[in-house]
């Protein structure tokens, strides 16, 4: 066992579809692997702020799926975006009561964009809440989170899988994708035209930055899962965690980033 190993963990954006990076840590903490420095961009920063807080991966999918994520968003009266993330600060307070970095059990990095600016921000001391929610403020759909005099928004505009904070810190690092698109044969509508572009886009974003991860776990044709299908949780967090048996047994040299972990695996 090789405890003094440092591992990091980078999380991609993709809403929903984030859920299976939660099965995808569900299936490393049981292979023995706990990573010790998280990254995260968007969902990725969501559900890398709960795992670092101390949560299971299982209780933070019985968290999602009992929380009805959508009452606690309210509109917005602003050209910048039709809803108001600031309003669902309440709700993670609930679970990130201290809401600072240093706090977290596991150190964690979340991408955002400085609109203004037109570059990556990376954020790891000091607010933690207001960070991750930047990370994943969906242009747009988001009025963007002012921290000083910044505007930002998502972390997957310009960088979907933060492996940067890792870089040069860790012994090993693993990506984790969720946005991997199955061919299709007919693309019926506009609005799958859209999405399909826009995951297109997101996944050279991620494929761009893969040379730098030392392992890479895509669970395939969660592209086709909606960004906000949070009925599929379960299926999600599954998907996630049957990718990573499968990717073990294939890659068996990575068992040899076993580290002792504290963190529990209660249901």
């Amino acid at each position: 066992m090789k405890s003094n190993l440092k591992i990091g963990v980078a999380l991609s954006g993709g809403g929903v579809r984030g859920i299976s990076h939660l099965g995808v840590l569900q299936g490393l903490n049981e292979a023995g692997i706990f990573p010790t420095h998280v990254s995260g961009t968007s969902a990725g920063a969501i559900a890398g702020a709960m795992y670092c807080e101390g949560y299971s991966p299982t209780e933070i999918l019985k968290i999602i799926v009992e929380t009805n994520y959508f009452k606690f968003l309210r509109p917005a009266i602003s050209w910048k975006g039709i809803l108001k993330m600031s309003s669902i600060e309440g709700l993670f307070r609930t679970y990130l009561k201290h809401n600072d970095f240093s706090q977290l059990k596991t150190p964690l990095t979340v991408a955002a964009t400085d609109i203004k600016k037109g570059k990556a921000v990376y954020f790891s001391e000091g607010e933690l809440i207001a960070p991750v929610m930047a990370s994943s403020c969906i242009p747009g759909m988001f009025e963007p989170i002012v921290i000083g005099n910044r505007f930002l928004i998502d972390g997957g505009v310009l960088n979907n899988l933060p492996v940067e904070p890792l870089d040069g810190t860790c012994d090993f690092v693993i990506g984790v994708n969720c946005n991997h698109l199955p061919e299709e044969s007919d693309i019926k509508n506009m609005k799958r035209l859209i999405e399909r572009s826009v995951i297109m886009s997101m996944n050279y974003n991620v494929y761009s930055r893969q040379a730098k991860c030392d392992y890479f776990i895509e669970a395939p044709g969660l592209g086709k899962f909606g960004v906000f299908d949070i009925k599929k949780a379960s299926d999600l967090f599954q998907a996630g965690y049957v990718e990573t048996l499968r990717y073990i047994e294939e890659n068996p040299s990575i068992l040899e980033l076993k580290n002792s972990g504290e963190k529990s695996l209660s249901a």
